[in-house]
């Protein structure tokens, strides 16, 4: 079988050469443990981040199957409860087949096709439920701006504002995301970080100024955005996708003043946090998705050799909703 090793690790933007692609025998699981054979490999912003040393999970290091969260099947089990056939979720590896632990894996539902548990029933959707709802608390009728908007949580995110009764403003680099951002996925304005003169950009698209922020960028538009909070304003922070990839990281200088003087309510999360209440996120996202309210928006990349430069992609902004490696079919 085939997987992908860490070569080294980034001291600066990644690069193929960050990675090698290895052959290796098919893994043999012992008394207690499955083998998976691998279907979708989640591909996250959070990735790049862990090739940076310790965060919520331990140090990737050099010589390690790169992470991942993936969606698999079962192919072979010495363990209790779980059978060949049985589809489950994993934080898994870059590679064709794995063993782990069977107290490692999460049985998913049957559900067609398979893409959507990572996306709008997955990682994707929960993330922007779960920091939407969960800590922006947000009202009908109030502003909710985020950015990245055309990626795989931010265009969620939008939408369940707008299925709230919220109005919805985005954040996106490039024209043609921008439009697609307001044209396909709903959203009321959607502003390019690319273009000069954000701040106007964002005065004039929120008039009322921004009750919740949902940010995913961190760096230069945090920092814009915080000006336009209004007082007791909430900002979900989900991830610093814009600093990831540099070797000077930068902060929004205007913090904490902006805080105390709107008392701004400034919260990360992490989607594993809000485990209890993943039942309720995923039949409000059904709800959503069967009266339209919440489309549902994929990438998938065919073929684990594509990883790395998925991975690179995603991080460069090429991306249009949840992006994903397919590793094998859907099973029959």
């Amino acid at each position: 079988m085939k997987q992908i090793i860490v070569a080294q690790l980034p001291k600066g933007a990644l690069t193929p050469d960050h990675f090698r692609i290895e052959d290796a025998p098919a893994p043999v699981p012992g008394d207690g443990e499955v083998r998976l054979k691998v279907i979708l490999m989640s591909i996250d912003a959070a990735n790049r981040s862990w090739l940076q040393g310790a965060t919520y999970r331990a140090a990737v290091h050099v010589g390690d199957i790169m992470p991942t969260y993936a969606i698999c099947e079962i192919v072979e089990s010495r363990a209790p409860g779980l059978s060949v056939g049985d589809i489950v979720a994993a934080e898994a590896g870059w590679a064709e087949e794995l063993v782990l632990p069977a107290t490692s894996v999460a049985q998913m539902p049957d559900l067609r096709p398979l893409s959507h548990l990572l996306s709008v029933y997955g990682i994707a959707g929960k993330t922007a439920y779960h920091g939407l709802v969960g800590i922006g608390r947000p009202q009908a009728g109030e502003t909710v701006l985020v950015s990245a908007a055309a990626g795989s949580v931010g265009g969620y995110v939008g939408q369940i504002a707008k299925a709230m009764g919220c109005r919805a403003v985005g954040i996106a680099g490039g024209p043609e995301k921008c439009r697609w951002v307001v044209e396909h996925l709903g959203f009321d304005a959607c502003l390019d970080y690319r273009e000069p003169g954000l701040n106007r950009a964002l005065k004039a698209a929120c008039p009322d100024g921004v009750d919740i922020y949902f940010d995913n960028v961190g760096g230069a538009v945090l920092e814009t955005a915080l000006f336009h909070m209004n007082t007791r304003g909430r900002v979900v922070c989900c991830g610093a996708i814009s600093q990831y990839d540099s070797t000077t990281p930068s902060g929004p200088r205007n913090l904490p003043g902006l805080v105390v003087v709107k008392r701004l309510r400034m919260e990360g999360f992490i989607v594993m946090d809000h485990a209890a209440d993943d039942a309720k996120a995923l039949a409000s996202l059904r709800k959503w998705v069967q009266a339209g309210q919440v489309k549902v928006t994929e990438d998938i990349i065919d073929g684990l050799d594509h990883a790395p430069q998925a991975l690179i992609g995603l991080l460069a902004g090429d991306n249009r909703g949840k992006r994903m490696v397919r590793v094998a079919p859907d099973p029959a």
